[in-house]
């Protein structure tokens, strides 16, 4: 299987880590130009504002025209016309940027055009809703860009919170279903994404996760190496300890209730691993981020 490229996010582009950014679809047009087939690993929302292309996510294609509206996950194929004269604006956030505000683990699944069986990445506002959410598109690019103070992160969590919420009220556009290269790989992705995602506290082991999808956990492991850049068992744990630190940073929680609402078999080595993880030790890390 050819490798597909993966597009990770960029945390440090402006310096002090940000997990939110806006920028034009022109660009991103040279990486489309090289690599039009594509995995990302963060959610991406683009408004369309010109041009009649399609596009396809996973294994859905729609004809883009001006408002229609492109969702994406995490783990998501992109497909592109490689020389796309499709013109946008592109908001792309990591899910921590919002689990760092909301006591939510679940907030991003509560949004339909973000769940990961929806059926269908598309979505067309009405005119008037469009406009709305494309001014609110340019107040976080302008914040983001603003050069002369740091970036304000309750402002642009509270511009992204209620785009997402404005995004609740348009319709879904009818996707046709396309056949893609890879395309049940792509499937065991999102499924397996859906699995860990509904058992990460209590399944850390590879083996559960390949049984559920009835393939191996080599096949499993190959598969997401290849399309998401990280082994089976990395991407279980960056969710575990999205979630740990999350308790560590909002809960009263003690080290040890913490491991054991994760369900490891003992406090020392969740301790252990959080600290390779981290560099620092959960209790390091909530005096570090005590507010």
């Amino acid at each position: 299987m050819k490798k597909i490229p993966i597009y990770n996010y960029y945390r440090h582009k402006y310096g002090k880590e940000l997990l939110i950014d806006v920028i034009d679809v022109d660009k991103m047009k040279a990486d489309i130009k090289k690599t039009p087939v594509y995995i990302t690993t963060f959610f991406s929302i683009i408004l369309f504002t010109e041009g009649e292309e399609e596009v396809a996510v996973n294994d859905h294609s729609v004809m883009i025209r001006p408002r229609t509206v492109v969702c994406s996950r995490p783990g998501e194929m992109w497909k592109w016309p490689s020389d796309t004269q499709l013109k946008g604006l592109h908001l792309l956030f990591e899910e921590e940027f919002l689990l760092q505000f909301f006591n939510d683990t679940l907030f991003l699944s509560k949004f339909p055009y973000l769940q990961a069986d929806r059926k269908s990445p598309f979505l067309l506002p009405s005119n008037m809703l469009f406009k709305r959410i494309e001014r609110l598109y340019k107040a976080m690019r302008e914040e983001i860009n603003e050069p002369t103070i740091e970036k304000d992160q309750h402002m642009l969590r509270a511009l992204l919170y209620e785009t997402l919420m404005l995004f609740n009220r348009v319709p879904t556009l009818t996707a046709s279903a396309k056949s893609m290269d890879d395309l049940h790989v792509m499937r065991y992705i999102t499924q397996f994404q859906q699995l860990v995602e509904q058992n990460y506290m209590t399944q850390h082991d590879v083996e559960y996760y390949a049984y559920k999808l009835s393939i191996t956990s080599n096949y499993l492991n190959k598969i997401i190496k290849q399309s998401l850049g990280m082994t089976t068992k990395q991407f279980i744990l960056t969710r575990i300890m999205t979630e740990a630190k999350r308790m560590i940073e909002y809960t009263s929680l003690s080290v040890a209730e913490i491991a054991g609402q994760l369900h490891f078999d003992t406090s020392t080595y969740f301790v252990r691993l959080f600290h390779r993880v981290e560099g620092v030790t959960p209790n390091q890390y909530r005096d570090k981020n005590f507010f």
